[in-house]
């Protein structure tokens, strides 16, 4: 099928018809097949309540019973509804899943109602797009029946396969297949899909990317249009090309994605930053074959020591800063106080020249220089004019990110482990991290430096459309929910850890961060309070950004080469500064600066045509925002996995070996073991622990031996031996080494009564 029912709804305008015609036109349909299709999804949205239909003309209503949801189902075979509205999650039992998978977007309706306790129930009304289809397994056959078993087991479903595809139940332990979906279960009916191809399990790093592409659905990428991109017009664009300017690089793959450039001048009360940012959207038409590409692509995807970039390779070549050459930018002068607060604003294109490149070891050369040194380090050779110039943005970029953790901000020591094949992804990108938090970064790093520079900027933006009240892609991040936090507070007061709460008993996120990181189980709290983070997600309407430190409105557009959302906020900006109404009428002669934030609450008149607006709201209004998340958490989902493989592999060759390792997690049914030196996570299921019968401690998140009262908690030191690693599932088995002297219970002892429930 050609749509989805979320592709139907999002063309179909609330409040307005919509000819039936138009609809058919809009979705792509021609043949009669897709049309009847089409007719039979109108049907049943008829009876949902969500459309009505008179003659040939639609009109979507409102039914505020169907919630829109996203399904994340366990191994264990639990499943939640995860509301898109943030309301809280919904619990389905296995008969009200009606035939959806894990990771589907669906509507759900609330059966019964939650209590102080208790989730609230439903059932799946309508499925509105899947999530997988194709995904890797391995072939069962039981007699006549062929059936693939999928690798995710948070997948509660089996797929029937034709008889051509027994070859396939051979190669079981040296090959998984991909399955594709031809047909999702219906009624009575299993699904049913067809083998694709075949992979190794053990091929090398090379298969073991395939592995993971495929997995995601990534390893295939349609071509790039062959348009080249758009010449600019240097008409209205300011010289910048005398601002001393820097380009900081920190990443090394093969078609890493282009960023931003920084020029710094001091004020007489203060200083004026520039960011300086690729102008994508210049060069490609909106709504063109391009722009669709890229928004079909969503964001650039780091594979280690290689990138599948979001730009095409003309786009790159076109856009990315060089040194010594004058390009084209969109550029943001922001100025800032004497005590680094934002105080002014304003946007234009421009045309700048990159002095010079510094990396990290030129970075680290400048801190570590000793002061008053004649002497240049090799590493900033071709730097010396540029030197106060790093030395400034170094400076304003630590009370950047002073000012971000005071307002409410998160950094975590969770470095990713050194590993050789994790290459780029060991650096966190230049913005605000979707997954909702920032790995703490030395203060010369580079995009330590960038990361601040474009959150202000970013920041920026959003609170001039947000002022100016225009369509926007919006970076939203609420702050974690303060029951979460509480949990975290309580695990860390029962291992001792003196804490300052509140008369609530409550603590930020931010101070139980600093207050962690003081202690000598930093990283496991720290782990544990990375679960509390809410994820940075798109919408239409301005909210704050806790990781950000922004109570208002961020619109992401300074990383084009990294996210669409940039492109779209980019094209934006570029339709206000190139066709915004800068007064009420021609017959005005005073007119205001639609660029700059002292326009603010000086207009009152359409900023834009209708005409020129209209392409922007209907983005909006047909689900952009959502369909960049969904990409983006498929992105999120392999960069784990990319990384989980890359553990797994490394612990392969230690299996029967004997190591030290930290207690990460405590669960009933046993704890998490970190191990070094690629901190792989691996479990030691509490049926392996011989010696005695182990209770499990909620409220003090431990597991207690019933008769030597031997305790396992959160931060603990133990000794363990590495039993089995699946790097297909990125499972590893541990087993605890007793203490010389110890011996396991025999089967016939009896275990004392339990004194705590």
């Amino acid at each position: 099928m050609k749509f989805t029912v979320a592709d139907l709804l999002d063309q179909l305008p609330a409040g307005e018809p919509l000819a039936l015609g138009k609809l058919e036109k809009a979705l792509g349909l021609s043949t009669k097949g897709d049309k009847e299709q089409l007719r039979i999804g109108l049907t049943a949205l008829q009876r949902l309540g969500l459309l009505n239909q008179d003659d040939d003309q639609l009109q979507r209503l409102e039914n505020d019973e169907l919630i829109a949801a996203r399904l994340r189902c366990s191994s264990k075979g639990f499943c939640f509804a995860l509301r898109e509205d943030g309301g809280d999650d919904i619990y389905l039992r296995d008969h009200q899943l009606n035939h959806a998978w894990n990771g589907d977007r669906v509507l759900v309706r609330i059966t019964r109602e939650g209590g102080r306790r208790r989730s609230p129930e439903g059932g799946v009304q309508c499925i509105l797009s899947r999530q997988t289809t194709s995904l890797l397994a391995q072939v069962d056959q039981e007699g006549d029946r062929l059936s693939a078993q999928p690798l995710d087991d948070r997948l509660l479903t089996s797929i029937e396969l034709p008889a051509s595809d027994a070859k396939h139940a051979q190669a079981k332990g040296e090959h998984v297949v991909e399955v594709v979906v031809d047909r999702f279960p219906v009624a009575q009916f299993a699904a049913q899909g067809h083998v694709a191809r075949t992979l190794p399990i053990n091929g090398g790093e090379a298969a073991d990317l395939d592995l993971l592409l495929t997995k995601h659905r990534l390893q295939g990428r349609s071509a790039a249009p062959k348009v080249s991109p758009k010449p600019l017009d240097d008409a209205e664009r300011s010289d910048l090309t005398a601002l001393p300017t820097i380009l900081l690089e920190a990443w090394q793959g093969k078609d890493a994605p282009p960023l931003a450039a920084l020029s710094l001048e001091t004020l007489e009360e203060g200083v004026r930053l520039w960011v300086h940012v690729p102008s994508v959207a210049e060069r490609i038409a909106a709504g063109s074959s391009t722009d669709l590409w890229l928004r079909e692509q969503g964001e650039s995807i780091c594979l280690g020591d290689q990138w599948q970039p979001l730009l095409s390779a003309a786009l790159t070549k076109a856009c990315s800063f060089k040194a010594g050459e004058a390009q084209d930018a969109l550029s943001v002068s922001l100025e800032l106080d004497g005590s680094q607060v934002l105080r002014h604003f304003r946007f234009e294109r421009s045309r700048i020249q990159v002095d010079g490149k510094a990396n990290l070891a030129a970075l680290t050369s400048l801190v570590e220089r000793k002061p008053k040194s004649r002497t240049v380090p090799a590493a900033l050779k071709g730097l010396k004019d540029q030197l106060p110039l790093l030395e400034g943005l170094i400076s304003l970029a630590e009370g950047l990110k002073q000012q971000r953790l005071s307002a409410g901000s998160m950094d975590l020591d969770l470095p990713l482990p050194p590993l050789e094949r994790l290459a780029d992804l060991q650096t966190p990108a230049p913005d605000a991290a979707a997954c909702g938090w920032l790995v703490e970064l030395p203060s010369h790093h580079p995009h330590a430096i960038l990361r601040e520079c474009v959150l202000l900027a970013e920041r920026a933006l959003g609170r001039h459309l947000q002022a100016l009240e225009l369509p926007a892609l919006y970076a939203v991040n609420p702050a974690p929910a303060a029951a979460d936090l509480h949990e975290v507070a309580k695990a860390a007061l029962a291992l001792e850890i003196p804490l300052e709460l509140s008369d609530e008993g409550d603590a930020s996120a931010a101070e139980l961060a600093l207050r962690f990181a003081q202690t000598d189980r930093k990283r496991p709290l720290q782990q544990q309070l990375r679960g509390t983070v809410q994820p940075v997600l798109l919408a239409a309407q301005a909210a704050a950004h806790s990781l950000a430190g922004e109570a208002q409105a961020l619109a992401p557009w300074c990383n084009p080469g990294l996210a669409y959302a940039d492109i779209w906020n980019q094209q934006l900006l570029l339709t206000l500064l190139r066709d915004g109404k800068d007064r009420p009428s021609i017959r005005h002669k005073t007119s205001v600066d639609l660029a700059s934030d002292r326009c603010h609450g000086a207009i009152d008149w359409p900023l834009l045509a209708a005409d020129v607006l209209a392409p922007y709201s209907d983005d909006l209004n047909h689900g952009l925002a959502e369909k960049l998340n969904q990409r983006a958490r498929q992105l999120q989902e392999l960069s784990g996995d990319l990384v989980a493989m890359a553990q797994a592999r490394q612990a392969e060759p230690l299996v029967g070996q004997t190591l030290m390792g930290v207690i990460s997690g405590v669960q009933s049914y046993g704890f998490f073991v970190e191990v070094p030196p690629s901190q792989v996570e691996g479990l030691v299921h509490v049926s392996s622990l011989k010696d005695d019968w182990y209770e499990y401690r909620s409220r003090q998140n431990r597991l207690v031996g019933r008769k030597n009262r031997r305790t396992y908690k959160l931060g603990d030191s133990v000794e363990v031996v590495i039993e089995k690693v699946d790097p297909l599932r990125h499972q590893i088995d541990l087993a605890v080494v007793l203490p010389e002297g110890d011996f396991e219970l025999d089967q016939g002892d009896e275990a004392p009564e339990s004194d705590e429930a």
